[in-house]
């Protein structure tokens, strides 16, 4: 009965339209059981989180793209659990006892949901180590298991001690498809001043995110591109630039943009490849 009646609450918001409802629902005041049993995660970097620190049997449903190994660095747990469109009738039926986002004002499908029936679990976009840290702490205490956060910071800060800085002060610029660069205030931008590395976009006055053409790169002279390993190759015209003879001499540092496309365990994945990865370039200069 209840879930009929959330059905039927859901076909009048639906038609009275999303922006009535934004200004009619109060806000949330519902609290999640100590271990949730019916998580959904309406964000992929949630997805990350959530199935980094929750039981299997406790997540019944995650976003469209936590299987893309492309996109996620816990793509592999996520297979044979169910995937969400943001769907708000989707979320109803599984009627959860906690929903994760990262952050949840992205998604439409919450804003025709009555709010004040689903805990919710609002994570602020993590763009440094200690921000990561603390959405792993949220989340850990959320889904029941403040333990596994502890230990997995725990693992992560093992992870970089002693991490050296190969960088040394050098240039950098994370190129990206079609000429787009990723500037300051970003997870890349820490993670090069974390392995000694300046940011070119920094040096440029960029904003977090811009376009620099060919001629600006080869006139800026970096010493490194740092690029994502999906573009390793020419698949299509937004990868066929990275290739450009212009360029090719710049040394690569290559990347998963799983491990930076959000602020996830897999920081330190990306930290210790790119510390590798300069000190196999500087080993072939010598």
């Amino acid at each position: 009965m209840r879930r009929r009646a959330r059905m039927a609450a859901l076909a009048v918001l639906l038609a009275g339209g999303a922006g009535l409802l934004s200004a009619t629902s109060p806000p949330p005041s519902a609290k999640a059981p100590t271990v949730p049993r019916r998580i959904v995660s309406i964000n992929l970097c949630a997805d990350q989180l959530v199935l980094a620190l929750a039981d299997r049997d406790q997540i019944a449903g995650l976003t469209k793209n936590a299987t893309d190994a492309a996109m996620s660095g816990e793509a592999e747990k996520a297979r044979g659990i169910p995937l969400l469109s943001n769907s708000a009738e989707q979320i109803l039926a599984i009627d959860p006892d906690l929903i994760v986002g990262m952050p949840a004002s992205r998604s439409a499908a919450l804003r025709v949901l009555p709010q004040q029936d689903y805990p919710l679990l609002d994570l602020a976009t993590a763009n440094t180590l200690e921000e990561i840290h603390a959405s792993i702490r949220a989340t850990a205490a959320a889904v029941g298991h403040p333990d596994r956060g502890a230990a997995l910071i725990a693992r992560m800060q093992g992870e970089l001690a002693g991490l050296p800085k190969p960088g040394k002060g050098r240039v950098a610029a994370y190129y990206q498809r079609r000429g787009y660069m990723t500037g300051t205030d970003t997870l890349i931008d820490e993670l090069m001043g974390r392995v000694g590395l300046v940011n070119l976009a920094g040096k440029l006055g960029k904003p977090p995110l811009s376009q620099l053409s060919l001629e600006e790169m080869v006139a800026a002279q970096p010493d490194f591109l740092i690029v994502e390993s999906a573009t390793d190759r020419v698949t299509d015209q937004g990868s066929e630039m990275l290739h450009h003879p212009a360029i090719k001499d710049i040394p690569r540092i290559s990347i998963p943009q799983a491990w930076t496309v959000c602020g996830s365990p897999a920081y330190t994945d990306a930290a210790r490849s790119i510390v590798a990865q300069i000190a196999r370039i500087d080993g072939n200069r010598s």
